[in-house]
């Protein structure tokens, strides 16, 4: 399913890909406050788990692309190893270039999500609880449930 609008489109992520999600994670860690972190920080096996190998078995996401140039600008996406949670809570990571964060990226990334898997009531973000990125989840039916050392859990009613 393509999702359009004005300037990029989104469509789901697939095992070509890679590439686009080292990038994206590398955006998710400048923008944790890592500054001027060199591109190697995202071969760390702790942030190396979100995208090495991707496209295997449950591997789901979308990516935003500028319809121009094709430059990936944004995206979404979870394995299924990144469910550690006991309360049955799915980690996500998400990005967005921050050159084009406040178009509607996210949002648009963020619905795209939601659609697709309507039965995911429980996420999971590394990020702290006054992220913009809970603000954007909260518009979409999530509240805030637990916080704990950087790691933010917001469930939704279904």
């Amino acid at each position: 399913m393509l999702s359009e609008t004005a300037d990029y489109e989104i469509r789901p992520l697939t095992s070509a890909d890679e590439q686009i999600l080292w990038e994206m994670l590398y955006e998710a860690v400048q923008d944790a406050g890592v500054e001027t972190a060199a591109p190697e920080i995202v071969k760390r096996p702790e942030l190396a788990r979100y995208v090495e190998k991707w496209g295997g078995a449950g591997d789901v996401g979308f990516v935003a692309s500028d319809k121009n140039r094709g430059q990936a600008l944004g995206a979404v996406w979870m394995r299924p190893f990144m469910s550690e949670a006991k309360d049955g809570s799915s980690e996500l990571a998400f990005a967005v270039r921050s050159t084009h964060r406040r178009h509607g990226i996210g949002a648009a990334l963020l619905t795209q999500w939601v659609r697709a898997n309507p039965q995911q009531s429980a996420v999971r973000l590394r990020v702290g609880e006054n992220n913009p990125a809970v603000r954007l989840y909260e518009q979409f039916g999530f509240r805030v449930t637990e916080e704990s050392a950087g790691v933010v859990t917001l469930r939704r009613d279904l």
